[in-house]
């Protein structure tokens, strides 16, 4: 985005959880040249409230707050220019929309939203608008996900036949899905839509290409009634405060960690939500292991696998051309120490503690005819998603030149959303679903 008439461009926020301090770190560190951030709006006073108190230890000064009721009125109050909508994924479209109508540009988290009402409202709304919606897809910005749509682009492989993709979230990482709010598939749209957007997004934005048919199978295997079943089950509901808890290396303490006890266990007596809930406990509706095969507009296909559950985290993506194929591992964390099982990884630290456990990538292009190639991986670090947060801030909030064009709209958003809603419903139904059936896009 950049300054409006001269001026800095000024930025609320809507939803004050763990995900909202990256992008707040961004706007008054960062970005202060270009950009300002003017007002918090959320269901939660005292989550507004924390985030306030960070912004005084940074040198910056409180900004107003305002219920997510009144949020249309703080649009105007404000003189806001630019939305970023950080709430709970269910809640998104209301703001994107609202905003939209209200002449005001939009950035979102991830998902874009979690079902096809509420992204076909989300498009309507640009239509009609002319405004903009930017999906905040970090990964696209991975240095080492630029160097394989670079190679990709330059035919390293020649014509895509296939794709496999497989992700695996450790037992740490994983786990996490499964104590929060992610955990009810009517908020988060499940792993697919939640987690799996990102994926899906890469190899749309790699391959050029769009989802023509989805066939997928998933189930709920190691959480939820899992635990029972494989021996991990503990008789508690919510970690704090359980003595059955208290060796669980499943459970998060969330006194153990001052920022996340301020954002939720603090902020409790206000709304009730708790973040730290048994991850075998009965209400999970979303599944931990999933497998999809996709079909694209190019007639690439693609095999892709999501597991929650694993004893290390990290990817493999394969991709097979007419010229040979191209690899990509990455280890982001080689095991799971079980006495610091218990922390966050992800979303809530930023990447801020780096994980003791090693880690590291390989990039091998295998041609035909010829020995393979390793080829140095550039520009990847541990911290803040491979170094992708403050490269997509840079592009999103700082205005910087972005040759790649990463910044993913509306459109590519709802691309997104679609593999992981068709296979969604291929889990219910055992059949292929047309992503067409789901919603047309123009």
């Amino acid at each position: 985005m950049s300054s409006r008439a001269g001026g800095r461009v000024r930025y609320a926020v809507v939803g004050t959880g763990a995900r909202a301090e990256m992008f707040v770190r961004a706007l008054v560190l960062d970005h202060s040249d270009t950009t300002e951030l003017v007002a918090f709006a959320d269901t939660n006073q005292a989550r507004m409230d924390a985030h306030n108190r960070w912004l005084a230890e940074l040198g910056h000064r409180p900004v107003p707050t305002y219920p997510a009721g009144d949020f249309a009125a703080m649009l105007d109050s404000e003189r806001v220019d630019v939305v970023l909508v950080t709430s709970v994924d269910v809640t998104h479209d209301e703001y994107v929309v609202a905003a939209l109508r209200a002449g005001r540009d939009v950035v979102t988290e991830k998902p874009m939203t979690v079902d096809a009402p509420r992204c076909r409202r989300i498009l309507d709304a640009v239509a009609e608008t002319g405004g903009r919606v930017t999906v905040a897809f970090n990964y696209r910005y991975n240095p080492l996900h630029e160097q394989v749509r670079r190679l990709l682009a330059e035919g390293a492989v020649g014509e895509i036949g296939s794709v496999h993709f497989e992700w695996l979230l450790d037992v740490r990482h994983g786990a996490d899905y499964f104590r929060r709010w992610h955990r009810d598939k009517a908020t988060s749209g499940g792993l697919m839509v939640h987690k799996a957007s990102h994926h899906f997004d890469l190899v749309n934005w790699w391959l050029a290409a769009t989802p023509v048919e989805v066939y997928a199978a998933g189930r709920l295997f190691f959480y939820g009634d899992g635990g029972r079943r494989h021996g991990y089950a503990r008789g508690y509901e919510r970690a704090h405060g359980s003595p059955a808890a208290v060796d669980d290396p499943f459970a998060l303490r969330l006194d153990a960690h001052p920022r996340l006890r301020e954002l939720y266990l603090d902020a409790e007596a206000e709304d009730g939500y708790q973040r730290d809930r048994n991850v075998f406990a009965p209400g999970v509706s979303i599944e931990d292991d999933m497998a999809v095969l996709a079909r694209y507009s190019t007639g690439a296909t693609m095999t892709y696998h999501l597991t929650a559950y694993a004893p290390w985290e990290g990817y493999r993506v394969m991709v097979n051309g007419s010229r040979g194929r191209l690899e990509l591992e990455v280890t982001e964390n080689d095991f799971v120490d079980r006495g610091t099982a218990g922390a966050v990884k992800g979303a809530a630290l930023h990447g801020v503690e780096a994980p003791a456990e090693g880690g590291g990538a390989t990039l091998t292009l295998r041609p035909f005819w010829e020995p393979p190639r390793q080829i140095p991986v550039q520009g990847r670090t541990r911290h803040g998603h491979g170094g992708a947060d403050a490269r997509m801030t840079g592009v999103l909030l700082g205005g910087r030149p972005d040759p790649l064009d990463r910044a993913a709209t509306a459109h590519d958003g709802a691309l997104a959303l679609l593999t992981g809603l068709a296979a969604n419903r291929s889990f219910e139904t055992g059949q292929p679903v047309r992503v067409a059936d789901l919603l047309t896009l123009s």
